[in-house]
């Protein structure tokens, strides 16, 4: 937990490993959009962070192997013998029901063993696509806030919550800043707009788990003068379906 003294250039390493809480969060990205230092420290640290998690991979237990193993080792194996009598329709041949369980305990063994390595296999590839997304995001968010251009535009949103855009037109790319929100209702999103004159183009999805984000938006910020967000049903609109929560005017 930080306090209003705290410097915001010492929080580089818990933004990245997002270890602040979500208003501080939104209050550091405001900071990060006008300071470069921070920007090229945050871009080094999300780039080593990424690369940590693709190699965090987890491994089958050593000792699942030596049990199975040791378990195989335990089955009787009988010798050859001459040619079996015919079996009757009741009877087991040569092996006793317990040689049989035997057998098929290590069988569901084995096969036990394959099916964790496959499912630790998911888990990792699933740790993997995780880290990219996480790394790609970090990096497009840093990179508009960082960027050369960038300049920002912030307004009063319904309920005190607080909201910033930042623009970057060389980029075309622009990210919404917001902190504060409340919960939207159940079945409900809060999504993002570009304004082109009197259209409105979808511009992504919030988080509605967060009531501080920030968020890159979808599309290009080219042929925009304004944006705005609304609250739509789960999944979002092609239009919007309600009255802005708020308006703002795009940075030129």
């Amino acid at each position: 937990m930080t306090t209003d003294s705290t410097d915001p250039h010492t929080l580089t390493g818990a933004y990245v490993l997002d270890a602040l809480e979500d208003d501080e969060r939104a209050a550091f990205e405001e900071h990060l959009a006008g300071c470069g230092t921070c920007a090229q420290e945050v871009r080094e640290l999300s780039a080593t962070a990424g690369r940590l998690g693709l190699a965090a991979t987890t491994a089958p237990p050593d000792h699942l192997k030596s049990q199975v193993l040791g378990m195989i080792g335990e089955v009787r194996q009988e010798r050859p013998q001459d040619p079996p009598a015919p079996v009757s329709r009741k009877g087991r041949g040569r092996f006793g029901r317990g040689t049989h369980w035997a057998l098929a305990a290590c069988v569901a063994a084995i096969a036990g063993l394959g099916g964790t390595a496959v499912w630790q296999h998911q888990q990792a590839d699933d740790a993997r696509q995780e880290a990219r997304s996480a790394q790609r995001q970090a990096d497009q968010v840093a990179a508009v806030l960082s960027a050369p251009d960038a300049a920002v535009t912030s307004a009063s949103l319904d309920g005190g919550a607080h909201g910033s855009v930042v623009v970057s037109r060389a980029g075309g790319k622009a990210v919404f800043i917001a902190s504060g929100m409340a919960a939207p209702p159940k079945g409900k999103v809060y999504q993002l707009w570009f304004a082109d004159g009197g259209h409105m183009r979808p511009a992504g999805l919030m988080n509605p788990s967060r009531t501080s984000q920030s968020v890159l938006m979808a599309g290009s910020v080219d042929g925009a003068s304004g944006m705005g967000v609304t609250l739509e049903p789960a999944g979002g609109s092609r239009q919007p379906t309600s009255r802005p929560l708020a308006t703002m005017k795009l940075p030129a």
